[in-house]
């Protein structure tokens, strides 16, 4: 790729709080670990350093994923959505992904949808 860091920001479209979400996958299983915010510095310092980096809302500063914890998100690829406003980072996760010690954020509550095609 040879577009600047600076290019590649200029793709995302980030929301009227100068925000965007931040899907965070699992880069070989494509287990959806959490979604988090990543404003263009956040996104940034994720594209450079290797480390995922979030924008908290609630606490308003960076927030770098394992810096406390050492559940650390090594970043292994990022991709934008088709329109440019949600943000796919592929890492490789080392424990757990949420806040609460669990591997994924998304084990925590099942809707029971109605699945198609079944009965």
């Amino acid at each position: 790729m040879t577009d600047t860091i600076d290019e590649r920001l200029g793709r995302v479209v980030f929301n009227a709080d100068g925000l965007a979400p931040a899907i965070i996958q699992q880069w070989d299983t494509r287990e959806v670990l959490m979604l988090a915010w990543m404003d263009a510095e956040a996104l940034r310092r994720t594209l450079t350093e290797g480390r995922v980096t979030f924008w908290s809302r609630s606490r308003g500063e960076y927030w770098r994923k394992g810096d406390t914890s050492g559940h650390v998100q090594h970043v292994r690829g990022a991709r934008l959505d088709c329109d440019g406003d949600a943000i796919l980072i592929e890492v490789d996760q080392v424990g757990a992904a949420c806040h609460t010690g669990t591997r994924t954020c998304f084990d925590a509550d099942d809707l029971a949808p109605a699945v198609e095609g079944t009965a």
